[in-house]
């Protein structure tokens, strides 16, 4: 894998941005961690989740990516930036392009926001939106059980997800907005049901296709010589329960994905060093047994148990 473009996540909700990446760069190939052994990140301390990214940035950069995209909107609002400062790399958010299209499809009408307790506490998603437009109207709302339910495998027609989204967007829908903001990468995978009960006149916004707008701009095109011969290829690494990402992933996006390895934590809290002064002394990628493979949804086989 030459050159891939590096995807982050805490868990599962990233895939939605690679998803609409491989849509837009179909040539490109992609790396991606996900922490399932310790999401959420939302509900996490500022600087535990900062450390949790820096640790998931030393892992992908033994691939020699050439964009880092922090999928996790989490930390997107808390650590961005400090990985914009010490990398020499393009790292991109999923914040600002979520909030540009959410003004976009607003007009003048209010903007709702929703998301984890740690994103909507840090009023990221407010203030990208205000420095474009300072009167804007956005009422927001920190939705913490989300996340759990996606990583569960629940659906947008699980009776529980369609009680909880009642209970936290019913508040929301008192402000007639225009538009409901997806403040996670998650959520989208439960997009039916926020269509759902928001109805049909309020326009649901994800940024996992405006990240990838933004990533295309910046991916230098493909070339079709043999440097580039190789077919495009999506690798995963997680920290936990790889089966069931396997399974779950393909289950949720209906496409095959690729390898699906297991990383240990302690590949990724090892002797500090590296770009970030916080270098993960892990095994290389080659190292990393493949013990999941994500194939075609008719491929699959049985689920294993997964709930």
């Amino acid at each position: 894998m030459k050159d891939p473009i590096a995807v982050f996540d805490s868990g599962l909700g990233g895939l939605t941005v690679v998803a609409e990446l491989r849509r837009q760069l179909p040539k490109e190939c992609f790396v991606y961690f996900g922490d399932t052994a310790r999401v959420p990140y939302g509900c996490k301390s500022p600087q535990t989740v900062k450390t949790f990214a820096m640790q998931a940035v030393e892992f992908l950069l033994q691939f020699d990516p050439k964009i880092i995209v922090a999928a996790c909107n989490t930390a997107s609002s808390i650590a961005l930036e400090t990985l914009q400062e010490v990398l020499d790399i393009p790292v991109i958010g999923v914040i600002e392009p979520g909030a540009q299209a959410a003004l976009k499809a607003a007009g003048e009408k209010c903007m709702a926001v929703i998301g984890t307790e740690a994103t909507i506490g840090s009023r990221a998603y407010h203030r990208a939106i205000w420095r474009i437009a300072p009167q804007a109207r956005i009422v927001a709302k920190a939705c913490p059980l989300l996340v759990g339910m996606v990583e569960e495998g629940r659906a947008p027609g699980d009776p529980l997800v369609q009680m909880v989204l009642q209970e936290y967007l019913g508040p929301l829908k008192e402000h007639d907005p225009g538009v409901l903001l997806l403040g996670c990468t998650h959520y989208p995978l439960l997009r039916e049901a926020f269509a759902q009960v928001m109805g049909p006149k309020v326009t649901i916004i994800d940024s996992a296709y405006h990240t990838a707008e933004q990533v295309a701009e910046l991916a230098p095109k493909t070339t079709e010589d043999s440097k580039h011969s190789q077919s495009p290829t999506v690798h995963c690494y997680v920290t936990d329960n790889p089966e069931r990402f396997a399974f779950l992933g393909a289950e949720f996006l209906q496409q095959a994905l690729g390898q699906v390895s297991y990383v240990p934590l302690d590949a990724l809290i090892g002797d500090p060093g590296g770009a970030l002064g916080v270098m993960a002394s892990g095994k290389a990628a080659t190292d990393l047994d493949v013990i999941a493979e994500i194939g075609p949804p008719g491929d699959r086989g049985e689920s294993g148990g997964v709930g």
